[in-house]
Order: structure tokens, then C-alpha cells, then sequence
């Protein structure tokens, strides 16, 4: 009898370690099941080129440990790639100005620039691009400083200039240098297109978790053929950030060049309100690309872009600019009250004033952004 018992209990080991073992998994699921519970999503929202992916780059730099060797070096086939596209954009501008405007003249490239230009344009036009060497910088610095390039750069609002253009051509000589490293700043000018769906983990508080909320940041393609990949993500959102680059208002889209920016910006932000998932979603709206816009409205009316024809200016220098970005703050407030359906008119909708590319006011608005959606849920925690 003893044996037999011996035996039993033998045989009961395994199955009380492969029970202990399950029971252990199903504690850890109902842990992070309830992490899950307490992390706040975030979906970043907006059309292509409107600063999403430099303002998800900055939360990185700013609330996490940022960017290692490594990644740095991963930018620098970027940020070269970026030269040769935008000097290929201004030399096939000029030529194409030279041919059809009236002024045509000064259009024209320099003979000394002219070889050098068709065969930057021809490498601007693989699919592969050669490593960025103190030679071929200083064949692009030639080509970037003729004055029909410069000309044609003036009206790059038409050409589908890169915003990081001046930026980069600027910097010609370091980033052609045997050792080059991209700096961060490097790296949030870096211009590469978002496809499918990247996502980031942080607290603004920083490193004491405890003491803030969590949130989970997901960026996604904004080109017109990347927004299908939206729709799965609209469950279960906090807030949507969505960013408007008010400097576009001039520009014609990338994908259509019939298309104003700023009517698809508009267009877009109109459908996402209107999406029945978010009817308690609270919406964080960044008027991004301040910096190009102040420098933009003095030269360029507003009342370009069909939305906002009915503008008048009212003064000159910093006055002006105020004036005009109030204009375009109450056109998007308006358009938020028309397209919100009565019985979602409490949910949170704030306005934020942003640059994506300046880090101190990222962060001071992502502060102001984390207070909000704090005291949300302390209010419908019955705590206000």
C-alpha cells in the first residue's frame, strides 16, 4: 500500500508543476491585461509632410533614451538620399521654368553648373544613391548657389521642395565627411515617407512612470494611399493628435498636383471627426509648421487657398502674422463645432500652436497635452 502511494504521488508531481506553470501564465496575462488597462492611446493623425513623424521622432528624443549609435548611422543613407532628391527637384524646376515662363531667362543654369546639373539630376533619379563624398558636395554647393537654382528655389511652394532643402545644402560639407555621424537635429530634418504603422511607448513625466500617465503613440502613413491602414487602429482611443501644416496652404499635394494641401488637410480632419468610434475620443489639434508659416504670410496671402478667401489682411510684421494665425485657428475651430454632432460637443478639443522641430516647445506642449488628458479622467472618475 505504501508503494502504491509513493507511486500516486510520483506521478502527481508533473502534473501539479504543469498546473503551478499555468496558473503563473494566467497571472501574468491578467498583469498585463490590466498594464494594458492603464496605458493611454494615442493616435497620430494627419495628411503626408504635415510634421507627424518629426513630432514622434521628438517624443522619442525627449521621453525616451532617444537615438543610439547605431540608428544615428542608419540616417545617414537618409539624409544623403535626401540631398540628391532635392537638388534633382531644383535642377528639373529650372529647366522646367526656363521653358515656360515669361522671365525664362533667369531660369537658366550657369554653363559652368549646366553638365554638372544633368548628372546630379541623373543620380537624383536612381533608385540607389552613392555615398555623399566631398567631391560630389562640392559639385551640388556649386549647383545649389547659381543664381537660377536660388531663383527656382523661391518657388519651391511649386515644385514639391522639401521643407529640409535649405537645411541640408547648408551643411553640404559635414555631411559628406569620411566619418559623418547624423546629428539629432539631422535626424528630425531627415525626410522619409511613413509607411504602415510604427508605434511608440512613453510617460512626459520621464522616467517615474508613477507619478504620470502612460501612453502608447502610434504614427501612421499620411500620403492618400497609406490611410486605409487607419481604420483598425480607431478602437479604444484615448485622443487623436492631429496635425495641420499650416505653412501649406500654397502648396499642392505630392500624390495631386490639383490638389491644395490645405483643402486635403482640411477635408481629412472634417471624415475623422465625424468617425462614429471616436464620439469620446478627445482631439489635440497641432497647427503645425509655425516657423514657415510666419516667414510664408508675409509673402504669400492667405486668401490663395479657396478655405480661406474671405481673409483680410490687417497690418504688416508680427501683428500681421498674429492676425493670420487666428484667422486660421477659427477656421479650424469652426469646422470642428460644424462637424461634431450635438451629443458629442463635451468631449475634450484642444489647440496648440507647434513647430515640430523645435524640441523645447514639443515638450512643453506634450506637458500641456499629458495635464489635459489627466484631468479628463479625473473628471469622468468622478474626481472634479
Amino acid at each position: 500500500m505504501g508503494s502504491l502511494c509513493s507511486k500516486q504521488r510520483h506521478f502527481d508531481k508533473p502534473e501539479n508543476e504543469e498546473n503551478g506553470q499555468a496558473a503563473e501564465i494566467e497571472r501574468r496575462i491578467e498583469q498585463e491585461t490590466k498594464a494594458e488597462k492603464h496605458i493611454q492611446k494615442l493616435l497620430l493623425l494627419g495628411t503626408g509632410d504635415s510634421g507627424k513623424s518629426t513630432i514622434f521622432k521628438q517624443i522619442k528624443l525627449l521621453f525616451q533614451s532617444g537615438f543610439g549609435e547605431a540608428e544615428l548611422k542608419s540616417y545617414t543613407s537618409i539624409v544623403h538620399a535626401n540631398v540628391y532628391q532635392t537638388i534633382k527637384i531644383l535642377h528639373d524646376g529650372s529647366k522646367e521654368l526656363a521653358q515656360n515662363e515669361a522671365e525664362s531667362s533667369k531660369y537658366i543654369i550657369s554653363s559652368a553648373n549646366k553638365d554638372v546639373g544633368e548628372r546630379l539630376s541623373e543620380i537624383g533619379g536612381r533608385l540607389n544613391y552613392p555615398q555623399l563624398t566631398k567631391e560630389l558636395a562640392e559639385e551640388i554647393g556649386s549647383l545649389w548657389n547659381d543664381p537660377a537654382i536660388q531663383e527656382t528655389y523661391s518657388r519651391g511652394n511649386e515644385l514639391q521642395v522639401p521643407d529640409c532643402a535649405h537645411y541640408f545644402m547648408e551643411n553640404l560639407q559635414r555631411l559628406s565627411d569620411a566619418n559623418y555621424l547624423p546629428t539629432k537635429e539631422d535626424v528630425l530634418y531627415a525626410r522619409v515617407r511613413t509607411t504602415g504603422v510604427v508605434e511608440i511607448q512613453f510617460s512626459p513625466v520621464g522616467e517615474n512612470k508613477k507619478s504620470g500617465e502612460v501612453y502608447r503613440l502610434f504614427d501612421v502613413g499620411g500620403q492618400r494611399n497609406e490611410r486605409r491602414k487607419w481604420i483598425h487602429l480607431f478602437e479604444g482611443v484615448t485622443a487623436v493628435i492631429f496635425c495641420a501644416a499650416i505653412s501649406e496652404y500654397d502648396q499642392t499635394l505630392f500624390e495631386d498636383e490639383h490638389k491644395n494641401r490645405m483643402m486635403d488637410t482640411k477635408e481629412l480632419f472634417e471624415w475623422v471627426l465625424k468617425q462614429p468610434c471616436f464620439e469620446k475620443t478627445s482631439f489635440m489639434l497641432f497647427l503645425n509648421k509655425f516657423d514657415l508659416f510666419e516667414k510664408k504670410v508675409a509673402n504669400v496671402p492667405l486668401n490663395v487657398c479657396e478655405w480661406f478667401k474671405d481673409y483680410q489682411p490687417v497690418s504688416s510684421g508680427k501683428q500681421e502674422v498674429e492676425h493670420a494665425y487666428e484667422f486660421v485657428k477659427k477656421k479650424f475651430e469652426e469646422l470642428y463645432f460644424q462637424s461634431t454632432s450635438p451629443d458629442r460637443v463635451d468631449r475634450v478639443f484642444k489647440i496648440y500652436r507647434t513647430t515640430a522641430l523645435d524640441q523645447k516647445l514639443v515638450k512643453k506642449t506634450f506637458k500641456l497635452v499629458d495635464e489635459t488628458l489627466r484631468r479628463r479622467n479625473l473628471f469622468e472618475a468622478g474626481l472634479l
